[in-house]
């Protein structure tokens, strides 16, 4: 149930106009758990081009640290 809860919530994201100019930490952090996923942040592409780079320590995971290089 809480995939669903998160699946649902990525998809309300994207579906906003507002999803493609997030730029802020903690509305891309959909779940609230302090990290951006790969999955979060598939609704800015920007990001996504940038991920890997910035995804320093390998984890899969954006921190608010790694994500302030951005």
């Amino acid at each position: 149930m809480n995939t669903l809860n998160k699946t649902l919530a990525l998809i309300a994201l994207a579906s906003s106009s507002a999803a493609f100019a997030a730029t802020d930490f903690d509305t891309l952090d959909v779940d609230g758990n302090g990290a951006i996923s790969q999955s979060e942040a598939s609704v800015d592409a920007e990001l996504m081009s940038q991920f890997a780079e910035l995804d320093t320590d390998g984890n899969g995971e954006l921190s608010k640290e790694e994500f302030s290089k951005a």
